[in-house]
């Protein structure tokens, strides 16, 4: 087995994506490896400012979510992570499935722990599935983690 370094947790911010940062964070512990935390804000397409509301400014709201999320980001490590774990945050724009992958490239992540939210029918037809893209994309190895069914 290679050695794991870097692993890279993409979030959503969802409890599924909790689900996967425990084991993200158990493997960053027993490999004594780093954690790379990213949040892909995805933006909102608009063809004109005729399109939306008077006085929206779809570039403020942009930048708005992005500091959010680099909010909720540090709440995360502050709350969520051991402190022996050396961990990194990015905010990135663009889709998910691409941008994690291309995160993944750029950290030169070992292993990408991402969670799966589990959809069927028409909602994945509709949505796809990112952790689905990821695995099909990365060049590193994917490991999915799914929210456990309640007893089931």
């Amino acid at each position: 087995m290679l050695p794991i370094k870097k692993i890279l947790w993409p979030t959503d911010f969802s409890e599924p994506s909790y689900e996967a940062l425990k084991t993200a964070q158990e493997l960053a512990g027993h490999f004594s490896a780093e954690l790379y935390i990213v949040h892909v804000v995805t933006p909102i397409p608009m063809l004109s400012s005729a399109t939306g509301p008077s006085g929206f400014d779809v570039g403020d709201f942009h930048e708005q979510l992005m500091d959010t999320s680099k909010e909720s980001l540090k709440d995360i490590v502050k709350d969520k992570i051991a402190k022996k774990i050396k961990t990194h945050t990015r905010v990135v724009m663009g889709r998910a499935p691409d941008e994690i992958v291309s995160t993944a490239e750029k950290v030169k992540a070992d292993l990408i722990v991402i969670s799966t939210h589990g959809e069927t029918g028409w909602r994945h037809l509709v949505f796809g599935s990112v952790a689905e893209k990821v695995v099909r994309f990365s060049s590193c190895p994917v490991l999915t983690i799914r929210k456990p069914d309640n007893g089931n």
